[in-house]
């Protein structure tokens, strides 16, 4: 298990939720912690992977993957869905469906994406694709009690909407900020500088693109670090049946708590899954028995996750090149 963050580098990481591509000096003023140790640690943090600043642009059709694997094979089939660039996250659960997945594709694809490639992944089998309908959460959004709403507010220099699926389909880049973008997939927290001279710009003109990018929703900066880290070892993907007229009532009631990372409304058998992370087991039985949302549910089945090879678009440590 990695081992815990202290209470300053867990308010280092709730700074770079907030926002990824704040200056240490901007951080620590927020904190009121001095600039060189912010800045030390904060390094540090990205340095060793505990914490990844990234951005992301989903496009396209955004399903939800479930599906079981031959035995022995649900690492190696688990790791092929990971590295494809279509996968946001990908993750090993207990449950029928041990292989679970969330992937972006271009609507014309669809069919060669889901009877060609995905057929194609040896040891894959009984794979079925729900499409979400509407998000409540993503990961973007989630801070875990990190830090207050005030110093999130301090932090954050764009609203930060949910983003939902009729939004993300066709993104179009000018070929400037197709190098900005690909510059930041690699490392979000690049400078202006730097990005310049990667779309062969000005810093000015770099600095105005990226902000209206992030303005207009098109392209979203997110720090990617595993929940074990800050204090929240247990989590659990949640599937939820619910009647029509309950869902968006139970989605939204959904948001009160700051355990759940993810929340989404799909076609399919359930009507809303859920991605939570919580201290230990009792907790869990707690959030799911006795929270509000639950008296909104017809059912829940859980299954507890035991591996995630991918999050918001960063592979795991050990599958990265």
């Amino acid at each position: 298990m990695p081992a815990l963050l202290d209470s300053l580098d867990r308010r280092i990481a709730g700074a770079l939720q907030a926002d990824g591509r704040a200056p240490w000096r901007r951080i620590a003023e927020v904190l009121d912690a001095p600039e060189r140790t912010v800045a030390r640690r904060g390094t540090q943090l990205l340095r060793t992977g505990v914490v990844t600043v990234i951005a992301v642009s989903p496009h396209g059709v955004p399903l939800l993957l479930r599906g079981t694997c031959q035995a022995g094979l649900g690492r190696p089939a688990a790791t092929a869905l990971a590295v494809r660039p279509e996968t946001s996250f990908c993750y090993l659960s207990t449950g029928p469906r041990e292989l679970v997945a969330e992937v972006f594709c271009d609507r014309a694809r669809l069919p060669t994406f889901m009877f060609d490639e995905m057929a194609g992944i040896p040891g894959v089998q009984d794979l079925t694709a729900d499409t979400v309908t509407r998000y409540y959460r993503t990961v973007h959004e989630w801070q875990p009690d990190l830090l207050t709403s005030a110093e999130t507010a301090a932090l954050a220099p764009f609203p930060q909407p949910t983003p939902q699926p009729r939004r993300t389909e066709g993104a179009v880049f000018s070929s400037e900020e197709r190098a900005i973008v690909r510059a930041l997939r690699e490392d979000g927290r690049r400078t202006h500088d730097e990005l310049a001279r990667a779309a062969g710009t000005s810093e000015s003109t770099v600095r105005r693109r990226l902000d209206a990018l992030r303005r207009e929703e098109r392209v979203f900066i997110r720090a990617v670090v595993e929940p074990a880290v800050l204090g929240l070892p247990v989590e659990a993907l949640l599937w939820i049946r619910c009647r029509p007229h309950r869902v968006d009532g139970l989605g939204r009631a959904l948001l009160s708590s700051p355990f759940v990372r993810y929340a989404a409304a799909m076609t399919g058998e359930y009507q809303l899954v859920a991605d939570v992370t919580l201290p230990d087991i009792a907790a869990l039985h707690d959030f799911v028995g006795s929270s509000q949302w639950s008296r909104l549910a017809d059912s829940v089945h859980t299954g507890v996750l035991l591996k995630a090879l991918k999050r918001s678009g960063v592979l795991a440590p050990e599958l990265r090149s």
